[in-house]
């Protein structure tokens, strides 16, 4: 059934306020001087910088329900070289994370180079499609890839009916429907960052991820998209790998 008050206004629903996952997504670029150091001090400031990302979670109490996946960018993006994916009930999890990292010597090399911050959410338009991989529970990392944008719509789509809306996205979510190696997280960031939504799509399949995107783009919700960029494509590998490719 097509949720004819998505924003709550006419029947003054109560605030939710039930625990949620926020998502962080943590982009770092490295500075060339590093690569000038001596090797021996170069592999102690990594070893010394990874046992600080893994102790986020390791020192964690279960209940925290902290999850941390890593992505390499080297080679793939000039602006960032590696991302850290955290996922957290409270966002101040996010803050201690990283003053850990900030008390390493590679921070004093490393540039923060974007910060996406988002939370987890059913989606309104998928509730009633059994199995459409949009539920409360993020299950992150699952392919070798995963790709990454901030989304922004229009405003003009918020002044759409609910049916045209819903319609709109039926369209989308048929077109995507062929495409079973891609798995879709979208969390929101409403009032929390610049942007609306986080898109994240796992996936083993590069090739079959830009043939979705090219696809999506003659559907008719493209039409009320103001920005889909700039589109990261990651690869899972984990820190001892991630700290090779840097040098």
């Amino acid at each position: 059934m097509v949720d004819l008050d998505p924003s709550g206004q006419v029947t003054q629903r109560e605030p939710d306020r039930a625990k949620r996952q926020f998502l962080s997504y943590a982009f770092y670029r490295l500075d060339p001087a590093f690569r000038r150091l001596p090797q021996a001090e170069r592999e102690e400031i990594k070893a010394e910088f990874c046992e600080a990302v893994e102790r986020w979670v390791s020192s964690a109490e279960p209940a925290q329900g902290l999850i941390q996946r890593t992505y390499s960018l080297v080679g793939i993006r000039d602006d960032v070289d590696f991302m850290l994916w955290r996922i957290a009930f409270d966002v101040q999890d996010f803050q201690r994370a990283q003053a850990m990292l900030n008390r390493t010597r590679l921070m004093g090399y490393l540039t923060q180079a974007a910060t996406y911050l988002a939370m987890q959410k059913r989606s309104q338009y998928v509730n009633r499609i059994e199995g459409s991989g949009h539920g409360l529970e993020i299950l992150p990392g699952q392919g070798q890839y995963l790709f990454i944008y901030p989304f922004i719509k229009t405003r003009a789509w918020y002044d759409l009916t609910p049916l045209a809306r819903q319609g709109m996205m039926d369209e989308h979510i048929y077109a995507s429907e062929p495409f079973k190696g891609i798995r879709i997280n979208t969390s929101y960031s409403y009032g929390i960052d610049d942007q609306e939504f986080v898109v994240a799509f796992d996936s083993d399949y590069p090739q079959e991820f830009v043939d979705l995107v090219h696809r999506l783009r003659y559907t008719e919700a493209s039409n009320f998209t103001l920005q889909d960029t700039p589109m990261y494509t990651c690869v899972k590998k984990d820190l001892a790998g991630i700290m090779d490719d840097l040098g």
